[in-house]
């Protein structure tokens, strides 16, 4: 079998890493070794974060509805258990877009919840 060298393969390689790195800092984008290293942990905290951000996004939610459904005298959790009571099925994020864009509604859904649990 005859020796093949990883010269073009190598380059493109090098290429591909380099690029990935364009924007970062001193020799991060300009030497490979260093360039590998800053790409693969940009990459392990892309992964990451995409996850967090889903957790930030809940947690930004469930504090919007708490305020809301307290300028509505009950508290987050009674009115999530009064809205499964009662069969009302809207998730967290279309509930805290009501309770910022459109209060009324976020009004009528919280009585609607209330006077299906009281029957």
């Amino acid at each position: 079998m005859t020796r093949i060298k990883t010269g073009p393969h190598r380059r493109q390689r090098h290429k591909k890493v380099l690029k990935l790195t364009k924007g970062q800092f001193g020799t991060r984008h300009r030497l490979y070794r260093r360039a590998n290293e800053a790409m693969l942990k940009s990459l392990w905290y892309s992964y990451r974060d995409r996850r967090t951000r889903k957790r930030d996004l809940r947690r930004l939610w469930i504090t919007r509805i708490n305020a809301a459904a307290r300028m509505n005298d009950t508290t987050y959790s009674r009115l999530i258990h009064s809205m499964k009571a009662s069969q009302i099925s809207l998730n967290r994020k279309i509930l805290a877009d009501l309770a910022v864009r459109d209060p009324q509604a976020f009004t009528a859904v919280v009585n609607l919840a209330r006077t299906a649990q009281a029957k």
